[in-house]
């Protein structure tokens, strides 16, 4: 199969470029939250600068002999604190300090002794949304003297400007922040993790495309990290994968190696069955004593023929579902059993009420109850019991004998073709391919237990 070469996504649809827009996104996000307070801050560092100017100026109006000045030097100190007017406050006494000839209308007041933390930020936005100017009315104590209280009354354009200008500045900061970040940020991830990811991404396409190049299997690295423990949990499900797969090979050549055997193996069988019948037709007394023996070897040969085959199909199990009555079908199975061996006889119980009902394939129920009846006989059983009842929406079919139990390698092998075989010269079959069967009408198979008295196995179907 030859392999497709690894499409990339295009780069804007990419995990790096994603990476970078959230870097950026969160960058942002993270200075909005900063951006806020900064420019409430920055309105209330402006107002204190102006309360300082303004103290200045009157400073100076007091330096003056009799505290009377020109009306151009009156001016000059009020272009100085960008003021149209600047009145002190001191203990037991209120002055008009500095005043131009008409002064505005007050349009807002605004006391820097009073306020909150949220109470500033929406001030400033507050400021920066106007579209005309106000005249703010800003009371606050002097930074040079604390028992001095300044008013300061002046225009709201200049700071909505400067707050403005602010905003621009800190904008383009966190631009650059932010691609900087994120490009730092995008080629650390890219290091770390994209480009483990797309070794990670080519392995698994060239191996899908070729698992039996051994060259295609992921090389891990030295990564201690879970982009190393990727890498190595890759290789080994791609070790065990290859094995898998080598074993299924070999599985399917045995089973077209059998299916073509089979039906000449079968026409074989069946020749050596008619002769063996016909010898119980003889007098002789040896052969009518061995004749049995043979026959039921003969019989043996065909049923292991017959599940190897079915076993080897890799067909799925379709069953064809009807409301049966349980007991007439175990009946059937009892009337199947080779319950007569070697001159004993086994004792078959049927404790199924008459009535108890179930959904299943006739022909499948039958043929995997029949495999767990034959196992039991073959361990040496004495005494087959089958029972059923139904509860939490589901129906338990128990299959019981006083055999020797199941040895511990038969248990620690259960269900594995050609593996959980408990007698010498057993292949497993049986119970495997009861379990499929089981599996097949959505239930299962189980080994409820077994000890020196006996063996008890469980089918478990839906009682829909």
């Amino acid at each position: 199969m030859p392999a497709k070469k690894l499409r990339l996504p295009p780069l804007v649809r990419s995990l790096s470029a994603r990476l970078l827009v959230l870097t950026v996104f969160f960058v942002m996000l993270v200075e909005v939250f900063v951006y806020a307070p900064s420019v409430a801050r920055y309105r209330k560092v402006y107002f204190e600068e102006r309360i300082a100017g303004a103290h200045l100026a009157t400073l100076a109006l007091e330096a003056a002999p009799d505290h009377m000045i020109g009306r151009a030097l009156k001016k000059e100190l009020l272009d100085h604190a960008r003021a149209y007017a600047v009145v002190t406050r001191q203990p037991g006494q209120r002055k008009l300090m500095l005043l131009r000839d008409m002064p505005p209308r007050i349009d807002r007041v605004v006391d820097m002794r009073k306020g909150s933390f949220t109470g500033w930020i929406l001030d400033a936005f507050g400021t920066m949304l106007q579209s005309k100017n106000r005249i703010l009315r800003v009371i606050g104590r002097s930074p040079k003297d604390s028992t001095v209280l300044i008013e300061v009354v002046l225009d709201e354009t200049p700071l909505r400007a400067e707050l403005y200008d602010y905003s621009q500045r800190i904008l383009v900061l966190s631009l650059i922040i932010s691609l900087v970040t994120a490009i730092l940020v995008y080629f650390s991830l890219h290091w770390l993790l994209v480009r483990p990811m797309r070794r990670l991404t080519t392995s698994m396409t060239e191996f899908a495309a070729a698992p039996e190049n051994p060259e295609k299997v992921m090389v891990p690295s030295r990564r201690s990290d879970e982009v190393g423990v990727a890498e190595r949990q890759l290789r080994a499900m791609q070790m065990g994968l290859r094995d898998a797969l080598r074993q299924r090979a070999r599985l399917a050549a045995v089973g077209e190696a059998v299916a073509k055997i089979n039906h000449d193996l079968r026409n074989m069988l069946s020749t050596a069955s008619l002769v063996s019948d016909r010898l119980t037709d003889t007098t002789d007394p040896e052969v009518k004593r061995v004749t049995p023996m043979l026959v039921r070897a003969i019989d043996r040969a065909v049923v292991l023929c017959t599940d190897t085959l079915d076993f080897t199909r890799n067909e799925a199990i379709e069953p064809k579902k009807m409301k049966l009555k349980l007991r007439a079908v175990i009946e059937d199975v009892g009337s199947a059993l080779p319950l007569e061996v070697d001159g004993g006889s086994a004792k078959f119980d049927n404790k199924v009420e008459p009535d108890f009902e179930v959904m299943a394939d006739r022909g499948q129920l039958f043929r995997a109850l029949s495999n767990l009846g034959a196992n039991a006989l073959e361990a040496g059983a004495g005494v087959l019991v089958f029972s059923a009842c139904a509860k939490n929406g589901s129906v338990s079919i128990d299959v019981s004998d006083d055999g020797p139990g199941l040895p511990k390698v038969a248990r620690e092998h259960l269900f594995e073709p050609f593996s959980g075989s408990a007698r010498s010269g057993g292949t497993g079959l049986g119970l495997a391919i009861s379990r499929e069967l089981a599996q097949a009408h959505g239930g299962d198979l189980k080994l409820v237990s077994s000890s020196g008295k006996g063996t008890i196995f469980r089918i478990v179907l839906p009682l829909g």
